[in-house]
C-alpha cells in the first residue's frame, strides 16, 4: 500500500481532537479540585458523546495491599467509608451514574457506568486518583483448537511438562501438593475427569453470571460462543489423568472473568484478581490480554499489588509477535511474571509421493504422525489408495481400506476425525488435500501418518484414480532436528514508559495438548491442541507451584528470580545465535534447577532506562540484590557485558563481594554511557554473577536517545448514525497525526486510496479520540462497504503507521 505523496492542509478540518487538554473540559465544572489536582485520565473519551461507558475509578485512599506495603494503617471498614463518600459525591454530581463492582484488596476503587460527557466531572471529585477505561480482554489463541481423541492420547503427546523438568521435580516429591493455583480465565470444566481431583467444594467464582459456578460457557448460550480456554489452561497446570499437568497435585480455583466467546473487561478481571487473593491463592494465572503496551492500567496495578500480597502472578505476553513493542497489558505489569511462547524441539521429515502416471505432486508434505516410526514406516512402500470424500464414517461404508491409504478432501470435519475414521476403517495412512487454494496446517497428535497436499495436487490424484492408477509410492526421510525455538507469534517487549524487558521468561506454547470441556456427561474426556502464550503461561504457573512446595518460605520475588535465573538460553535456529532478551526474556524455564538453586539475583532482569544526553557522558546509579541460599559464606564475582559496545557503555560494580549464609546484599552499580559513540536505539547486555560453581546471567537493557516504540497503535473506528469516532493509542504523543482512508475488503486488504481526513498537530500521549463525519471531500463513504482508516504519527524524527478495518453501516 502506498499513500498519496502530495499532502496539503485541508481548509476545513472535520476532525476534532477531543482530549488535547482534558483539564479545560473538567475545569468548567464547579468542584473542589483545581486544574492542577485533577485526577489522572489514563484512557480517552469523547466528551461530546452521550454514549454510556464504563470506567474504573481509582481512589487516593490506598488499597489494603498498598497500605500494608507502605506501613500505613488500613482496614476494609475504613476503605468502605472512604469509598462510600466518593461514591455518594459521584452519584450526587453525575446524573444517571451507576456503580458496578467495588475493590479494596489489591485495587482501591470501583467500576462506574456513566455518560462519556460526564467523565470531566468525575475527574474533579475529591478522593478520585485516576480513571481508566474498561478495556476488553480476550483469551486469544493463534489457531482454532485441534481436537484430540482419548484413544490417541500418548505420553509423548503431552511432553511439554517433562521438557521443562517437571518429571524430575515429581521424582523428588514435588507435585504441587498443598499449593493453590487460581485460573482467571473463561471458567474451568471442574467435572472433567482429569481436573475434578483438583477442586474442592468451593470452586471459585463466576464474575460473568455473578455466582459460585465458574463453569465454561456451554454451546447454545444466546450471548455468544462456547468456551474451552480456561479448561485447557487448568489442565496444563494440574491435570492428573490421561494427561498430566506441570503440578498434578495442586489445588485449583477457577474465576470466570471472560464470558461467551472468550471476551471480558477490566472490571471483571480486576474483580477476579481481588477474589483470588482474598480466597488464599498462592499462584494466579492470567492467560488473557489486550494490545496496550503500557504498564499503568488498572489490571496491571492490581497484579503488582497481588504480588506484594504474596501471590505469584503469572500472565501471558501476547500473540502479536514477532516485532518489538508488541507486548500487551497485563503482560506489561512491573511485578508479574510475563511469559513468552516456545516451540518444543521437533524432527522434520521430508516427503514426496509418486503414482504410476506422469503427474507430479510438488506440494506433498508431512502433515502429522503419531510417532517418528509411523511416518518413516511409509518410506519406500507402494500402497493402494482409496478416495473417501470428506472422510466421514459414512464415506468409508462399503469400501475396503484395510492396509491401504485413505485419500481425503479437507472440509466439514476436523483433520483428527478424518484420520480417526480412516484408522477405524483399517487404513495405514492418509493423504489429505485442500479444498481451497493454499497450504493446510500441520496437525499434532493425528492418529495416522498423514501427508498433506494443495488442492491442485489432490485433484491430480483423483484424475490418476479415474485413469486406473490406484497405487501411490512414498518417499519419506528424516531431514533435521530443530531445537526449542521461539514461536513467531509470541509478543516481544520492551514496555513503554518503564523500558522493562518483557517477557520475563518463556515456556512451551505451540501445539500444547490439554483438557477441554465436552459438556457431555456421557463423554467427559475432552482434549485438544492449542497454541499461544496463553498455553505457555500455565506452564510457569505450574512451575511456580512446584517451586513453592519445595521452598514454602520463599517470597514471590524469590520464586520469580529462581525461574528467571535458571532459565535456559534459547537459540534461534535460523542464525544459530541466542534470541534477543525482548524475545525470550531470561530464557526457557527449568523447574528442578529453579527449585535447587543456591543463589538468587533479583529481580531477574534489569533495565538501566533511558540515556538522553546527546553529548558527553551520562552517569546513572543503579543496584541489584544477591541472595545467598547456602549454609556457608560465599564470595561472588560480577561482570557486566555489552559486547562490542563496552567502550561506550561502562558499568562498574564491586569486583567481588562476600555474602553470609542465608543472607542477601545489595550490589551498587555506576552506569556510564557515552552517547556520542552510539546510535540512538536500545542495547542489550548481561550481568554475570558467579560463585565459582553456579553462574547466573541476568538480562539487561538500556536505551540511548528516544526509544523506537511505535508512535501509534490499537486503532478503532466506531459509528453512531452519521457520526464516527476514530480511536488511537499514542504512547508518547505525536507532533503530527495524519489520518486517511483506503477502500478495502472484509479482510482489510487495502484496495484503493480514497482520501484524507485531516492532519492534527500536538497530540498528547495516551488514548486519543477524533470525531469525524464520515465524509471525504464532502462525500459520504458508501454504506455496506469496507474501508481502512490509517494514522501516520510522527514524533522526534520517527513516523509509524497503524490502521483499522471497518464496515460502514
Amino acid at each position: 500500500m502506498k499513500k498519496r505523496s502530495d499532502k496539503s492542509l485541508i481548509s476545513t478540518l472535520v476532525l476534532l481532537l477531543l482530549l488535547s487538554a482534558f483539564g479545560m473540559g473538567a475545569g468548567a465544572n464547579s468542584a473542589p479540585k483545581d486544574a492542577e489536582s485533577l485526577a489522572q485520565l489514563k484512557g480517552d473519551f469523547n466528551f461530546q458523546s452521550g454514549k454510556e461507558t464504563t470506567v474504573i475509578v481509582e481512589l487516593e485512599e490506598p488499597s489494603i495491599a498498598e497500605a500494608k506495603s507502605k506501613g500505613v494503617s488500613q482496614s476494609k471498614g475504613n476503605l468502605k467509608n472512604e469509598r462510600g463518600a466518593v461514591k455518594s459525591d459521584v452519584l450526587n454530581k453525575i446524573s444517571g451514574a451507576e456503580v458496578h463492582k467495588e475493590y479494596d484488596t489489591v485495587f482501591s476503587g470501583f467500576s462506574l457506568e456513566l455518560s462519556e460527557k460526564d467523565v470531566p466531572a468525575l475527574l474533579t471529585i475529591e478522593g478520585v486518583k485516576a480513571v481508566y477505561p474498561n478495556v476488553t480482554y480476550t483469551a486469544s489463541v493463534v489457531d482454532e483448537a485441534t481436537p484430540v481423541s482419548q484413544d490417541n492420547l500418548k505420553a509423548e503427546m503431552f511432553d511439554s511438562a517433562p521438557f521443562i523438568g517437571s518429571d524430575e521435580a515429581w521424582a523428588e516429591g514435588f507435585t504441587g501438593e498443598g499449593v493453590t493455583v487460581a485460573v482467571i480465565d473463561t471458567g474451568v470444566d471442574y467435572t472433567h475427569p482429569d481436573l475434578a481431583h483438583a477442586f474442592g467444594d468451593y470452586k471459585g467464582y463466576d464474575f460473568v453470571d455473578n455466582d459460585e459456578d465458574p463453569q465454561e460457557t456451554p454451546a447454545g448460550d444466546p450471548r455468544g460462543e462456547s468456551t474451552l480456554h480456561g479448561s485447557h489452561v487448568a489442565g496444563t497446570v494440574a491435570a492428573n489423568g490421561a494427561i498430566k499437568g506441570v503440578a498434578p497435585d495442586a489445588t485449583l480455583l477457577a474465576y470466570r472473568v471472560l464470558g461467551p466467546g472468550g471476551s471480558g473487561s477490566t472490571e471483571n478481571v480486576v474483580a477476579g484478581i481481588e477474589r483470588a487473593v482474598q480466597d488464599g491463592a498462592d499462584v494466579m494465572n492470567l492467560s488473557l490480554g489486550n494490545s496496550l503496551n503500557a504498564p499503568d492500567w488498572a489490571t496491571s496495578i492490581a497484579l503488582d499489588w497481588a504480588m506484594e500480597e504474596g501471590v505469584v502472578a503469572v500472565t501471558s505476553n501476547g500473540n502479536s509477535g514477532p516485532t518489538n513493542w508488541t507486548v500487551g497489558s497485563p503482560g506489561t505489569s512491573r511485578e508479574a511474571i510475563s511469559v513468552g511462547a516456545t516451540q518444543l524441539p521437533y524432527n522434520v521429515f521430508s516427503a514426496s509421493v509418486d503414482t504410476a502416471g506422469d503427474a507430479e505432486y510438488p506440494s506433498a508434505k508431512v502433515m502429522g504422525f503419531p510417532s517418528d516410526e509411523a511416518i518413516l514406516g511409509l518410506d519406500g512402500q507402494e500402497l493402494e489408495f482409496v478416495y473417501v470424500g470428506l472422510g466421514s464414517p459414512a464415506d468409508f461404508e462399503g469400501k475396503d481400506l484395510e492396509g491401504k491409504i485413505a485419500l481425503i478432501q479437507r472440509g466439514q470435519y476436523p483433520f483428527v476425525e478424518k484420520s480417526d475414521n480412516a484408522k477405524a476403517a483399517g487404513a495405514v495412512g492418509a493423504i489429505i488435500f485442500n479444498n481451497v487454494v493454499g497450504e493446510q496446517p500441520d496437525i499434532p497428535g493425528i492418529s495416522l501418518p498423514t501427508i498433506k497436499m494443495m488442492k491442485e495436487d489432490g485433484e491430480k490424484l483423483l484424475a490418476e484414480l479415474e485413469a486406473g492408477n490406484n497405487t501411490v509410492t512414498f518417499n519419506v526421510a528424516f531431514d533435521r532436528e530443530v531445537g526449542e525455538s521461539m514461536a513467531g507469534f509470541s509478543s516481544r517487549g520492551p514496555v513503554v514508559d518503564t523500558w522493562m524487558i518483557k517477557p520475563d521468561v518463556s515456556a512451551p506454547g505451540v501445539n500444547i495438548v490439554s483438557t477441554i470441556p465436552t459438556h457431555n456427561p456421557d463423554q467427559p474426556y475432552g482434549y485438544a491442541a492449542l497454541q499461544g502464550t496463553s498455553m505457555a503461561a500455565p506452564h510457569v504457573a505450574g512451575a511456580a507451584a512446584l517451586v513453592l512446595q519445595a521452598n514454602p518460605d520463599w517470597s514471590v520475588d524469590d520464586v520469580k528470580a529462581a525461574l528467571m535465573n535458571t532459565a535456559a538460553d534459547i537459540i534461534d535456529p535460523a542464525i544459530g545465535e541466542e534470541y534477543p532478551h525482548n524475545t525470550q526474556g531470561a530464557g526457557s524455564i527449568r523447574v528442578l534447577d529453579a527449585i535447587e538453586t543456591e543463589v538468587l539475583v533479583e529481580n531477574g532482569s534489569h533495565s538501566f532506562g533511558k540515556f538522553v544526553k546527546s553529548n558527553g557522558k551520562q552517569v546513572e546509579k543503579n543496584h541489584f540484590e544477591v541472595k545467598n541460599l547456602s549454609d556457608k559464606k560465599v564470595n561472588y564475582s560480577f561482570d557486566v557485558d555489552f559486547g562490542v559496545n563496552n567502550s561506550a557503555i561502562k558499568v562498574s560494580t564491586s569486583g567481588n563481594t562476600k555474602v553470609n549464609a542465608n543472607s542477601s546484599k545489595k550490589i551498587n552499580m555506576n552506569v556510564q554511557v557515552d552517547a556520542f559513540k552510539l546510535e540512538a536505539g536500545y542495547y542489550e547486555g548481561s550481568i554475570t554473577v558467579s560463585n565459582g560453581e553456579q553462574t547466573v546471567d541476568v538480562p539487561t537493557i538500556l536505551f540511548v536517545g528516544e526509544p523506537d516504540y511505535p508512535r501509534v497503535s490499537s486503532m478503532g473506528v466506531y459509528q453512531a448514525g452519521d457520526a464516527f469516532t476514530i480511536e488511537g493509542y499514542f504512547p508518547g504523543g505525536a507532533e503530527t497525526v495524519e489520518l486517511f482512508v483506503y477502500a478495502s475488503n472484509e479482510a482489510g486488504a487495502p484496495l484503493a486510496y480514497v482520501g484524507d481526513i485531516a492532519i492534527v498537530e500536538d497530540v498528547e500521549a495516551g488514548f486519543q479520540t477524533f470525531a469525524w463525519d464520515g465524509k471525504i471531500n464532502g462525500t459520504k463513504l458508501e454504506a455496506g462497504q469496507y474501508y481502512n482508516v490509517y494514522a501516520y504519527a510522527t514524533l522526534k524524527g520517527k513516523t509509524d503507521l497503524a490502521g483499522v478495518n471497518f464496515q460502514v453501516q
